[in-house]
C-alpha cells in the first residue's frame, strides 16, 4: 500500500501504475493499479492507489464494483461524480467488447466459453434473465436470443419460446443460460426440472440441448462464477 500523504508523482517509477503499466503491461497490473489508472489522482491525505484499494475492500470483487451505482460508487471517499462516471464507462466498455465476441461467430464446445461470452452482460442484471445461446452443426455462436425475465429469483421457461428462436435461426443445438442474482451459481430444484423439460422438447425437435449454464459468482462452495447441469450430472432424461 502507499504510504499516505504521499502523492503518485512523488513515488519511485515502479510504484508509479502508469509507468509500471508502461514498463511491464497491463496484465502485470493489480486490480488497485488499474483502477488507480483511471480515476487517475487521489483525494486529501490518499492516493489514487489507496482510493482504488478502498473501492476494492468496500465493493469486494470487481464484479460487486461493475454492478455498483453511482451513488454507490460516490459513497468512496475520494469517488466524486467524475471517477464514478469513469469507472462505470469502463466497465461498460468490458460489456460491449464481450458483446461484439459475438460477430465473430466463436466456437462454443465447452461451458468455460459459454461463460465467457455472457458473464459481462449477465453481471449487472439485477433479476434473473433466460438466454438461449443458438449454436450451428460446428457448435458455433448463430445468435444469443433472450426468452425471459424474472423476478428477483424466479423465471417462467415455457418450451415454447425457447425453441421458436431456435427453429427460426435453423440452430441445430442450443445452450441454456440464466443468472442467479444471489450470486451462488448452484442449481435450484426448479432450475433442475426446467433443464430436464427442456432436454426432452428438444429430442422431440431434433434440436439437441448442449448444456444450462448458470451464472453467479464465486463462492467459498463453488471456484467458479458458473455451474454447468451437465458437468454437475443433470443431463439426462
Amino acid at each position: 500500500m502507499v504510504p499516505r500523504n504521499v502523492r503518485i508523482k512523488d513515488l519511485p517509477d515502479q510504484e508509479r501504475p502508469r509507468e509500471r503499466l508502461v514498463e511491464l503491461g497491463a496484465a502485470a497490473l493489480r486490480n488497485a493499479d488499474l483502477i488507480a489508472i483511471l480515476i487517475r489522482t487521489g483525494t486529501m491525505g490518499c492516493s489514487a492507489v489507496q482510493v482504488a484499494e478502498q473501492l476494492l475492500q468496500k465493493f469486494g470483487t470487481l464484479d460487486a464494483l461493475a454492478r455498483a451505482s453511482l451513488p454507490e460508487l460516490q459513497s468512496v471517499k475520494g469517488i466524486g461524480r467524475d471517477k464514478a462516471i469513469a469507472l462505470k464507462s469502463a466497465f461498460t466498455l468490458a460489456s460491449r467488447m464481450a458483446q461484439e465476441m459475438r460477430a465473430n461467430s466463436p466456437l462454443l464446445d465447452h461451458p468455460d466459453l459459454i461463460a465467457d461470452l455472457l458473464r459481462e452482460e449477465n453481471r449487472f442484471f439485477q433479476v434473473e434473465q433466460f438466454q438461449v445461446v443458438l449454436l450451428n452443426t460446428r457448435r458455433r455462436l448463430i445468435s444469443v436470443a433472450k426468452v425471459s425475465q424474472g423476478t428477483l429469483d424466479t423465471i417462467l421457461v415455457h418450451p415454447r419460446e425457447v425453441f421458436k428462436p431456435a427453429i427460426t435461426a435453423n440452430a441445430s443445438a442450443i445452450v441454456l443460460v440464466h443468472n442467479h442474482p444471489s450470486g451462488d451459481p448452484a442449481p435450484s430444484e426448479a432450475d433442475i426440472k426446467v433443464t430436464r423439460d427442456l432436454i426432452r422438447a428438444g429430442q422431440l425437435l431434433k434440436i439437441e440441448v448442449l448444456d444450462h449454464i448458470i451464472l453467479g459468482a464465486r463462492t467459498s462452495d463453488h471456484a467458479k462464477d458458473y455451474a454447468s447441469l451437465r458437468e454437475l450430472g443433470y443431463f439426462y432424461t
